[in-house]
């Protein structure tokens, strides 16, 4: 994203988003790198802008309560959210997320690694 809302400049499979009134989709993926790991029964996802002009985009449309609708079933607690402007990052935490943690869960991904991954799949609303 460029300043001040005008829209994207390219996206990660090359297409370039210009600016308009109407709105388009794109992947978190094309605005953000993720990382996530374990505490206990709580997965931890960072998310961090690719540029530093995504940052105020992925503050305003990546909220916690849309984070909690985009995990919906698969975790069993709230969704805390932390900002980290000096880093250009977002840091999540989703409680009840890992079946009682790493060394007791049965789930395939106890550590909650994949959560990254999953978040990254979420689709964000850009201008086009």
């Amino acid at each position: 994203m460029r300043g001040r809302g005008r829209g994207l400049r390219e996206a990660s499979d090359g297409r370039t988003v210009g600016p308009s009134d109407r709105k388009g989709k794109v992947l978190l993926l094309d605005l953000a790198h993720a990382r996530s790991g374990d505490k206990g029964d709580t997965a931890n996802v960072g998310l961090i802008a690719r540029k530093p002009e995504y940052y105020a985009h992925l503050v305003k449309h990546v909220t916690a309560a849309r984070v909690a609708r985009h995990f919906k079933g698969m975790i069993t607690g709230p969704v805390e959210r932390f900002e980290l402007p000096n880093l250009r990052a977002l840091n999540f935490l989703l409680h009840g997320a890992l079946d009682g943690g790493g060394t007791i869960s049965l789930k395939t991904d106890a550590q909650g690694k994949v959560f990254s991954t999953a978040l990254l799949r979420m689709m964000v609303e850009v201008p086009r």
